[in-house]
């Protein structure tokens, strides 16, 4: 498939201010893609780096500085980060920031992980298994739509924290999501306060790319009517 074609177009249509990030997941890296120089702080950290044109590979120790992160990735944790995301979850429970019984809803993945091959979606050298879309409300608005006309299974809501928790709902229930987005990730991808992602399965990409160009030149003509209308009052 011409990824490149894809996420230039995905880019265009919706006026993006960074690029859309592919994440595939595969047992062994690809050739002649390098692996992250360094460990991330927070495994959405990756998706920024993605997101600025870089294409690299993780291995499950890149993930262990952030466990909760881990979790969502279905990565098997040393014994000292599986005590860090204890004393982590305890103290979020402490401070009121999440309920210890929501901890098993939380979505994760549960196949083996290999790595994980990060990329802008136009040059990712794997076939993505999600597609992340970080964007405005217009933005978010216009690409719910595309889901839907696609006839994609999607959240009904946006999804809470943590945010990576979009990466496994793709990934396993193969449904589109939106996350406002968490503190953490706030802080480590630099997403603005007038922003959102949303989470497109890789295996769905080409029918909601199809949709989002007639969306898109839907809801021009539809601006264009309201507008009119509204002067006319």
């Amino acid at each position: 498939m011409d990824y490149k074609t894809q996420g230039v177009r995905l880019q265009s249509l919706l006026g993006l201010r960074v690029w859309p990030v592919a994440i595939g997941f595969r047992p062994d890296p690809p050739p002649d893609v390098e692996r992250v120089n360094s460990p991330a702080p927070a495994g959405c950290g990756y998706w920024r780096l993605a997101a600025e044109g870089r294409v690299f590979f993780t291995e499950a120790s890149d993930h262990y500085q952030c466990p909760i992160g881990a979790h969502t990735h279905g990565i098997a944790l040393p014994s000292e980060a599986t005590r860090e995301l204890g004393g982590l979850l305890e103290t979020m429970a402490r401070i009121q920031y999440i309920r210890p019984e929501e901890v098993p809803a939380i979505p994760r993945r549960s196949t083996a992980f290999g790595v994980a091959v990060y990329a802008p979606l136009a040059a990712t050298p794997v076939d993505p298994d999600v597609v992340i879309v970080r964007g405005n409300a217009r933005q978010m608005m216009l690409l719910a739509e595309a889901v839907h006309a696609a006839g994609v299974a999607a959240d009904p809501a946006a999804q809470l924290r943590p945010t990576c928790a979009i990466v496994p709902t793709a990934t396993e229930a193969g449904r589109a999501s939106l996350s406002l987005g968490c503190i953490g990730n706030r802080v480590y991808t630099g997403l603005g306060d007038d922003e959102l992602y949303g989470a497109i399965p890789g295996r769905h990409l080409c029918v909601v790319l199809e949709k989002l160009e007639a969306i898109v030149a839907a809801n021009r003509t539809l601006e264009a009517f309201h507008r009119q209308r509204e002067s006319a009052g």
